[in-house]
């Protein structure tokens, strides 16, 4: 099979050819059919995340090079092991690939995504920017019925995350207002599906670049605005009659949470997502003053991944700006990424 993965941290991807893989035991094989490029992969290929003043969280150590990334996977099924059950040769499913040990009580209670053993697919295990990808039972796959491969591979990560981030601000009242910060694919994600989850709330999006705003309001965003315009976090809250009442940050810089914090109600929620690096000062007073949450977000469990696709199924979402590309160019849609040149989400078709 024909893969890309790193072989070394900071260096573009490798392309490489290796025996296709025979499923044992339980697994599964798929030949992958898209495979969405994700900001994280950046961060992967680096080996590491910045959390901002000098310090960086390295995770060199936890991929184990080679490594073959890609973790927005929608396949085939082409092979079962022996002891496969529930999956057939012809079966048409998204990979969910947030895994951890299987032996903890986090996963035990469905919440494997926290596992602290966690055994990723595109992470920790080889991923889809190959054109095959083995999984270790038919348990990880779920069927993407109508939504396309193109669509449905990103529901894995960018649909997933968004879904569980709006969850946990969920509900809101009608005329409460949602801020999303960030419209790139995981913000756009959540604009689109807030229509679905927090019915009469209104969205105002956060978004520096300006050539993405159309996206936001095609996606179903009310307002966006730039929160680097001089009094950006002052004029919120006056427009919104004291500050939203939740906001999620889908970029992750020290920037981004100190304008979702500021803009926040008193009572008001942040949802922290997104994994830009950078830090920023929170003052412990303000916050029981203010009686404001903070709360952390990482993808998203497998039930929230089937009941994403239960949601489509019963209506559909509105799509996510899509660029294919052949997966020959993984290596240049990572650059491009990393370029800021991407508009949605790049996905690579094997």
């Amino acid at each position: 099979m024909i893969c890309h993965p790193v072989e070394a941290f900071g260096r573009p991807l490798a392309k490489v050819l290796r025996d296709t893989p025979v499923p044992q035991g339980a697994e599964v094989l798929l030949r992958v059919d898209r495979c969405g490029v994700c900001h994280s992969d950046l961060h992967l290929q680096d080996g590491y995340y910045d959390l901002g003043d000098g310090q960086k969280l390295d995770v060199s150590k936890g991929l184990g090079l080679p490594r073959v990334l890609g973790h927005e996977i929608a396949g085939t099924v082409v092979a079962t092991g022996p002891d496969a059950r529930g999956a057939a040769p012809g079966d048409r499913r998204v990979v969910y690939p947030w895994l951890g040990c299987g032996e903890c009580s986090t996963c035990a209670a469905g919440r494997q995504h926290l596992c602290s053993y966690p055994q990723a697919i595109g992470v920790h295990r080889d991923g889809g920017f190959a054109d095959h990808v083995l999984v270790r039972s038919a348990d990880v796959l779920v069927d993407h019925g109508r939504v396309p491969a193109a669509q449905a591979c990103t529901y894995a990560c960018a649909g997933v995350t968004a879904y569980s981030a709006l969850r946990k601000v969920a509900p809101l009242a009608a005329g409460d207002t949602l801020l999303v910060i960030g419209a790139g694919g995981v913000g756009l994600s959540a604009v689109r599906l807030a229509r679905r989850l927090l019915p009469g709330a209104t969205v105002r999006v956060a978004e520096v670049d300006a050539a993405k705003w159309d996206l936001a309001r095609e996606a179903g965003a009310d307002d966006v605005i730039d929160p680097r315009a001089e009094g950006g976090v002052r004029a919120l809250v006056k427009a919104t009659r004291g500050g939203v009442a939740a906001a999620i940050d889908f970029v992750g810089s020290g920037d981004s949470f100190t304008f979702g914090h500021g803009a926040l109600r008193k009572g008001g929620k942040l949802v922290c997502v997104g994994l830009m690096g950078g830090a920023a000062t929170v003052t412990p007073v303000m916050l029981a003053m203010r009686a404001v949450t903070v709360q952390g977000s990482y993808v998203g469990s497998l039930d929230e991944l089937r009941e994403l696709f239960a949601l489509a199924d019963e209506q559909p979402l509105p799509d996510l700006p899509i660029v294919e590309r052949p997966l020959a160019d993984a290596d240049a849609a990572l650059s491009d990424l990393r370029a800021g040149r991407v508009r949605g989400r790049i996905v690579l078709v094997a």
